[in-house]
Protein backbone atom coordinates (compact mmCIF):
# COMPACT_ATOMS: atom_id res chain seq x y z
CA UNK A 1 0.00 0.00 0.00
CA UNK A 2 1.38 3.13 -1.18
CA UNK A 3 2.08 5.98 1.84
CA UNK A 4 -1.21 6.81 4.19
CA UNK A 5 -3.14 9.95 3.92
CA UNK A 6 -3.81 10.44 7.34
CA UNK A 7 -0.68 10.19 10.12
CA UNK A 8 -3.24 10.31 13.51
CA UNK A 9 -6.90 8.91 13.52
CA UNK A 10 -9.29 9.34 16.64
CA UNK A 11 -12.15 6.91 16.99
CA UNK A 12 -15.79 7.29 19.10
CA UNK A 13 -18.50 5.53 19.48
CA UNK A 14 -21.74 7.80 19.25
CA UNK A 15 -25.66 7.36 19.95
CA UNK A 16 -27.21 4.00 20.75
CA UNK A 17 -25.13 1.54 21.85
CA UNK A 18 -25.05 -1.48 19.75
CA UNK A 19 -23.26 -4.97 20.40
CA UNK A 20 -20.32 -5.15 18.26
CA UNK A 21 -18.77 -1.39 18.78
CA UNK A 22 -16.20 -3.08 20.87
CA UNK A 23 -15.19 -5.58 17.96
CA UNK A 24 -15.25 -2.42 15.88
CA UNK A 25 -13.27 -0.04 17.93
CA UNK A 26 -10.65 -3.36 18.41
CA UNK A 27 -10.34 -3.43 14.70
CA UNK A 28 -10.02 0.12 14.14
CA UNK A 29 -6.95 0.46 16.50
CA UNK A 30 -5.02 -2.78 15.79
CA UNK A 31 -5.53 -1.83 11.73
CA UNK A 32 -4.16 1.77 12.66
CA UNK A 33 -1.01 -0.10 14.75
CA UNK A 34 -0.61 -2.33 11.89
CA UNK A 35 -0.04 0.71 9.63
CA UNK A 36 2.05 2.52 12.00
CA UNK A 37 -0.92 5.14 12.66
CA UNK A 38 -1.11 7.05 16.13
CA UNK A 39 -4.41 6.81 17.33
CA UNK A 40 -6.59 8.14 19.65
CA UNK A 41 -9.95 6.51 21.62
CA UNK A 42 -12.64 9.52 22.37
CA UNK A 43 -14.66 8.56 25.14
CA UNK A 44 -18.29 9.72 25.37
CA UNK A 45 -18.98 10.39 21.31
CA UNK A 46 -18.93 13.82 20.12
CA UNK A 47 -18.99 15.32 23.54
CA UNK A 48 -15.05 13.67 24.26
CA UNK A 49 -14.30 15.81 21.20
CA UNK A 50 -15.67 19.04 22.55
CA UNK A 51 -13.88 18.12 26.25
CA UNK A 52 -11.03 17.18 25.57
CA UNK A 53 -11.68 13.57 26.28
CA UNK A 54 -9.13 11.74 24.29
CA UNK A 55 -6.93 8.72 25.39
CA UNK A 56 -3.93 7.28 23.38
CA UNK A 57 -4.47 3.77 22.39
CA UNK A 58 -2.59 0.53 21.35
CA UNK A 59 -3.17 -2.93 20.63
CA UNK A 60 -3.31 -3.71 24.31
CA UNK A 61 -6.10 -0.88 25.35
CA UNK A 62 -8.29 -3.66 23.54
CA UNK A 63 -7.63 -6.55 24.36
CA UNK A 64 -10.65 -8.81 25.69
CA UNK A 65 -12.99 -6.40 24.58
CA UNK A 66 -14.27 -8.07 20.77
CA UNK A 67 -16.85 -10.27 23.06
CA UNK A 68 -18.00 -6.87 25.13
CA UNK A 69 -21.78 -5.86 24.18
CA UNK A 70 -21.77 -2.01 24.98
CA UNK A 71 -18.69 0.39 24.17
CA UNK A 72 -15.81 0.63 26.27
CA UNK A 73 -15.54 4.64 25.23
CA UNK A 74 -19.13 4.99 26.37
CA UNK A 75 -21.37 6.56 23.87
CA UNK A 76 -23.62 9.78 24.47
CA UNK A 77 -26.01 12.41 22.26
CA UNK A 78 -23.71 15.63 21.79
CA UNK A 79 -26.47 18.71 22.05
CA UNK A 80 -23.01 21.16 22.18
CA UNK A 81 -21.99 19.42 18.82
CA UNK A 82 -24.70 20.48 17.10
CA UNK A 83 -23.91 24.14 17.74
CA UNK A 84 -20.92 26.06 15.24
CA UNK A 85 -19.30 26.75 18.82
CA UNK A 86 -19.08 23.51 19.99
CA UNK A 87 -17.94 22.25 16.54
CA UNK A 88 -15.18 24.75 16.50
CA UNK A 89 -13.99 23.52 20.18
CA UNK A 90 -13.58 19.98 19.37
CA UNK A 91 -11.86 21.27 16.14
CA UNK A 92 -9.36 23.05 18.29
CA UNK A 93 -8.95 19.76 20.12
CA UNK A 94 -8.18 17.74 17.09
CA UNK A 95 -5.43 20.08 16.13
CA UNK A 96 -4.05 19.69 19.48
CA UNK A 97 -3.03 16.38 19.12
CA UNK A 98 -2.44 16.59 15.43
CA UNK A 99 -5.63 14.37 14.44
CA UNK A 100 -6.40 14.46 10.94
CA UNK A 101 -9.10 11.92 10.42
CA UNK A 102 -12.17 10.51 12.38
CA UNK A 103 -13.69 6.95 12.69
CA UNK A 104 -17.25 7.36 13.56
CA UNK A 105 -19.30 4.39 14.67
CA UNK A 106 -23.11 5.02 15.22
CA UNK A 107 -25.87 5.78 13.40
CA UNK A 108 -27.64 8.09 11.01
CA UNK A 109 -27.26 10.74 14.24
CA UNK A 110 -23.17 10.37 14.40
CA UNK A 111 -23.39 10.51 10.36
CA UNK A 112 -24.89 13.52 10.41
CA UNK A 113 -22.81 15.26 12.52
CA UNK A 114 -19.53 13.64 10.93
CA UNK A 115 -20.77 14.91 7.57
CA UNK A 116 -20.92 18.75 9.16
CA UNK A 117 -17.11 18.46 10.75
CA UNK A 118 -15.98 17.36 7.45
CA UNK A 119 -17.33 20.10 5.39
CA UNK A 120 -16.97 22.76 7.93
CA UNK A 121 -13.23 21.92 8.89
CA UNK A 122 -12.12 19.58 6.02
CA UNK A 123 -10.64 16.30 8.76
CA UNK A 124 -11.19 13.76 7.19
CA UNK A 125 -14.22 10.98 8.57
CA UNK A 126 -14.99 7.50 7.55
CA UNK A 127 -18.42 6.45 9.62
CA UNK A 128 -19.15 3.04 10.89
CA UNK A 129 -22.67 1.32 10.92
CA UNK A 130 -23.51 0.35 14.35
CA UNK A 131 -26.99 0.52 14.86
CA UNK A 132 -29.73 -2.45 16.06
CA UNK A 133 -31.97 -1.15 13.93
CA UNK A 134 -30.36 -2.16 10.05
CA UNK A 135 -31.89 1.34 8.87
CA UNK A 136 -28.76 2.72 7.38
CA UNK A 137 -28.54 2.49 3.53
CA UNK A 138 -24.94 1.22 2.14
CA UNK A 139 -24.70 -2.31 3.90
CA UNK A 140 -26.84 -5.28 3.92
CA UNK A 141 -26.49 -5.15 7.79
CA UNK A 142 -25.36 -2.96 10.75
CA UNK A 143 -23.46 -3.86 13.77
CA UNK A 144 -25.63 -4.91 16.38
CA UNK A 145 -28.58 -5.99 14.24
CA UNK A 146 -27.95 -10.00 14.66
CA UNK A 147 -27.11 -9.72 18.18
CA UNK A 148 -30.45 -8.16 18.75
CA UNK A 149 -32.79 -9.95 16.43
CA UNK A 150 -31.61 -13.11 18.17
CA UNK A 151 -32.33 -11.47 21.23
CA UNK A 152 -35.56 -11.06 20.50
CA UNK A 153 -36.33 -14.37 18.80
CA UNK A 154 -35.09 -16.04 22.04
CA UNK A 155 -37.09 -13.71 24.05
CA UNK A 156 -40.09 -14.56 21.78
CA UNK A 157 -39.27 -17.93 22.33
CA UNK A 158 -39.86 -17.99 25.36
CA UNK A 159 -42.91 -15.45 25.78
CA UNK A 160 -45.18 -18.64 23.34
CA UNK A 161 -44.02 -20.84 25.96
CA UNK A 162 -46.22 -18.85 28.54
CA UNK A 163 -48.73 -17.82 25.26
CA UNK A 164 -49.33 -22.07 24.31
CA UNK A 165 -49.36 -22.93 27.94
CA UNK A 166 -52.40 -20.67 29.21
CA UNK A 167 -53.94 -20.44 25.87
CA UNK A 168 -53.07 -16.88 25.97
CA UNK A 169 -52.03 -13.61 22.94
CA UNK A 170 -49.34 -11.87 23.18
CA UNK A 171 -48.57 -8.68 21.95
CA UNK A 172 -44.67 -8.14 22.28
CA UNK A 173 -42.92 -5.01 21.49
CA UNK A 174 -39.60 -5.29 19.88
CA UNK A 175 -37.48 -1.88 18.80
CA UNK A 176 -37.55 -0.68 15.37
CA UNK A 177 -38.74 2.92 15.83
CA UNK A 178 -38.62 3.99 12.19
CA UNK A 179 -37.68 0.31 10.45
CA UNK A 180 -39.30 -3.08 10.95
CA UNK A 181 -36.00 -5.33 10.49
CA UNK A 182 -36.26 -6.61 13.55
CA UNK A 183 -39.91 -7.36 13.64
CA UNK A 184 -40.43 -8.78 10.39
CA UNK A 185 -37.89 -11.25 11.00
CA UNK A 186 -37.82 -12.28 14.73
CA UNK A 187 -41.95 -12.28 13.91
CA UNK A 188 -41.01 -14.51 10.92
CA UNK A 189 -38.72 -16.68 13.09
CA UNK A 190 -41.17 -17.32 15.93
CA UNK A 191 -43.66 -18.30 13.72
CA UNK A 192 -46.01 -14.84 15.14
CA UNK A 193 -49.67 -14.65 13.87
CA UNK A 194 -48.83 -11.30 12.95
CA UNK A 195 -45.94 -8.92 12.43
CA UNK A 196 -46.89 -5.30 12.67
CA UNK A 197 -43.95 -2.55 11.25
CA UNK A 198 -43.94 0.75 10.10
CA UNK A 199 -43.22 0.15 6.63
CA UNK A 200 -46.44 -1.42 5.93
CA UNK A 201 -50.30 -0.39 5.61
CA UNK A 202 -51.66 -1.90 8.91
CA UNK A 203 -55.35 -2.15 9.86
CA UNK A 204 -56.82 -2.85 12.59
CA UNK A 205 -59.44 -4.92 10.49
CA UNK A 206 -57.04 -6.88 8.80
CA UNK A 207 -55.64 -8.53 12.09
CA UNK A 208 -59.05 -8.91 13.44
CA UNK A 209 -59.63 -11.22 10.12
CA UNK A 210 -56.27 -13.22 11.33
CA UNK A 211 -57.13 -13.90 14.69
CA UNK A 212 -60.79 -15.39 12.97
CA UNK A 213 -58.25 -17.31 10.40
CA UNK A 214 -56.40 -18.60 13.46
CA UNK A 215 -59.54 -19.57 15.24
CA UNK A 216 -61.04 -21.04 12.23
CA UNK A 217 -57.63 -23.34 12.08
CA UNK A 218 -57.91 -24.83 15.72
CA UNK A 219 -55.08 -22.14 16.83
CA UNK A 220 -55.66 -21.39 20.66
CA UNK A 221 -52.49 -19.33 21.24
CA UNK A 222 -51.25 -16.34 19.54
CA UNK A 223 -48.31 -13.87 18.75
CA UNK A 224 -48.14 -10.62 17.42
CA UNK A 225 -44.81 -9.01 16.94
CA UNK A 226 -45.14 -5.12 16.80
CA UNK A 227 -42.27 -2.64 15.96
CA UNK A 228 -42.10 0.07 18.22
CA UNK A 229 -42.89 2.74 15.26
CA UNK A 230 -45.73 1.03 14.34
CA UNK A 231 -48.26 3.84 13.23
CA UNK A 232 -51.58 1.83 14.71
CA UNK A 233 -50.74 3.33 17.91
CA UNK A 234 -48.66 1.94 21.10
CA UNK A 235 -49.31 -1.60 21.54
CA UNK A 236 -51.48 -0.74 24.75
CA UNK A 237 -54.09 0.56 22.20
CA UNK A 238 -53.40 -2.29 19.89
CA UNK A 239 -54.24 -5.08 22.87
CA UNK A 240 -56.97 -3.04 24.45
CA UNK A 241 -58.43 -2.65 20.68
CA UNK A 242 -58.44 -6.36 20.40
CA UNK A 243 -60.00 -6.97 23.89
CA UNK A 244 -62.73 -4.80 22.76
CA UNK A 245 -63.24 -6.85 19.80
CA UNK A 246 -62.31 -10.38 21.21
CA UNK A 247 -63.73 -10.27 25.30
CA UNK A 248 -62.84 -13.61 25.46
CA UNK A 249 -58.97 -13.26 24.84
CA UNK A 250 -56.59 -13.42 27.44
CA UNK A 251 -54.33 -10.59 25.90
CA UNK A 252 -50.99 -10.10 27.61
CA UNK A 253 -48.21 -7.25 26.64
CA UNK A 254 -44.73 -7.73 26.78
CA UNK A 255 -41.96 -4.74 25.65
CA UNK A 256 -38.65 -5.93 24.95
CA UNK A 257 -37.02 -2.87 25.21
CA UNK A 258 -33.56 -2.37 26.05
CA UNK A 259 -31.99 -5.93 26.22
CA UNK A 260 -32.21 -6.08 22.53
CA UNK A 261 -29.49 -3.18 22.56
CA UNK A 262 -27.15 -4.99 25.08
CA UNK A 263 -25.48 -8.85 24.96
CA UNK A 264 -22.46 -10.52 24.01
CA UNK A 265 -22.38 -9.88 19.89
CA UNK A 266 -23.08 -12.41 17.94
CA UNK A 267 -20.15 -14.53 15.70
CA UNK A 268 -21.78 -12.58 12.70
CA UNK A 269 -21.52 -9.19 14.37
CA UNK A 270 -18.48 -9.91 15.74
CA UNK A 271 -16.89 -10.66 12.41
CA UNK A 272 -18.90 -8.16 10.43
CA UNK A 273 -17.47 -5.40 12.99
CA UNK A 274 -13.58 -6.51 12.83
CA UNK A 275 -14.15 -6.10 8.74
CA UNK A 276 -16.01 -2.63 8.71
CA UNK A 277 -13.32 -0.99 11.47
CA UNK A 278 -10.40 -2.73 9.04
CA UNK A 279 -12.44 -0.87 5.98
CA UNK A 280 -12.44 2.54 8.06
CA UNK A 281 -8.99 2.60 8.37
CA UNK A 282 -8.09 1.03 5.30
CA UNK A 283 -10.43 3.65 3.48
CA UNK A 284 -8.89 6.60 5.46
CA UNK A 285 -5.59 5.76 4.54
CA UNK A 286 -6.65 5.36 0.61
CA UNK A 287 -8.18 9.32 1.22
CA UNK A 288 -10.99 8.37 1.40
CA UNK A 289 -13.52 10.75 3.34
CA UNK A 290 -16.92 11.59 4.04
CA UNK A 291 -18.34 8.13 3.61
CA UNK A 292 -19.44 5.38 5.27
CA UNK A 293 -18.18 1.31 5.47
CA UNK A 294 -20.39 -1.24 4.63
CA UNK A 295 -20.43 -4.93 3.46
CA UNK A 296 -22.99 -5.49 -0.23
CA UNK A 297 -22.86 -8.95 -1.13
CA UNK A 298 -20.28 -10.00 0.98
CA UNK A 299 -17.36 -6.86 -0.28
CA UNK A 300 -16.98 -4.31 1.17
CA UNK A 301 -18.23 -1.12 -0.17
CA UNK A 302 -17.76 2.95 0.45
CA UNK A 303 -21.22 4.87 0.70
CA UNK A 304 -21.29 8.54 0.52
CA UNK A 305 -22.56 9.34 4.36
CA UNK A 306 -25.23 12.03 2.48
CA UNK A 307 -26.76 8.88 0.65
CA UNK A 308 -26.27 6.52 4.18
CA UNK A 309 -28.27 9.33 5.82
CA UNK A 310 -31.15 10.43 3.33
CA UNK A 311 -31.36 6.38 1.71
CA UNK A 312 -32.88 3.72 3.86
CA UNK A 313 -32.82 -0.08 3.68
CA UNK A 314 -36.12 -1.42 2.17
CA UNK A 315 -37.94 -4.46 3.76
CA UNK A 316 -37.95 -7.60 1.87
CA UNK A 317 -41.70 -8.08 0.76
CA UNK A 318 -41.18 -11.53 -0.28
CA UNK A 319 -40.68 -12.11 3.88
CA UNK A 320 -43.85 -10.16 4.29
CA UNK A 321 -45.63 -12.95 2.43
CA UNK A 322 -44.14 -16.04 3.62
CA UNK A 323 -44.69 -14.82 7.23
CA UNK A 324 -48.49 -14.40 5.99
CA UNK A 325 -48.61 -17.54 4.53
CA UNK A 326 -46.49 -19.82 7.36
CA UNK A 327 -48.19 -17.97 10.17
CA UNK A 328 -51.74 -20.32 8.95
Amino acid sequence: MKESAVKKIAVLTSGGDSPGMNAALRAVVRTANYYNIECYGVREGYNGLINDDFLKMGPRSVKNIINQGGTILKSARSVEFRTPEGRQKAYDNCVKYGVDALVCIGGDGTFTGAKIFNEEFGIRVIGVPGTIDNDIFGTDNTIGYDTALNTAMEAIDKVRDTATSHNRVFFVEVMGRDAGFIALNSGLATGALDILIPEKKDSMQDLFANFRKAEKTGKASSIVVVAEGEKLGSIYDLANQTKEEFPDYDIRVTILGHIQRGGSPSCADRVLASRLGYGAVVGLMEGKTNVMAGMRSNDMVYTPIEEAIKKHNEINKDLLLISEILAI
